[in-house]
């Protein structure tokens, strides 16, 4: 099955909801590639980007769980395909 290259950036505003993104992260480990979480405190949220390699509808489902989690914005960005 062919795989894509995606960034996912996720800005958790409540660290309580961090057990539920680590959770979907756990499950999802086999296509997660980088990792890098900062958090920001003066403005009391986490900001983390995720590098994953994995089927398209993967990559979907992944961040699609993500993006339900209360209090967590996630957005899902790829690079131009070859043509």
């Amino acid at each position: 099955m062919e795989t894509r290259v995606a960034l996912i950036g996720i800005i958790v505003g409540n660290r309580n909801e961090s057990t539920k993104l680590n959770e979907i992260l756990h499950e999802y480990g086999q296509y997660v590639i980088g990792r890098m979480g900062v958090p920001y405190k003066d403005k009391d949220i986490n900001v983390i980007s995720i590098i994953v390699d994995a089927p398209q509808e993967v990559i979907s489902a992944m961040s699609g769980k993500i993006g339900m989690i209360p209090e967590v914005s996630t957005k899902t960005i790829y690079p131009p395909l070859p043509q």
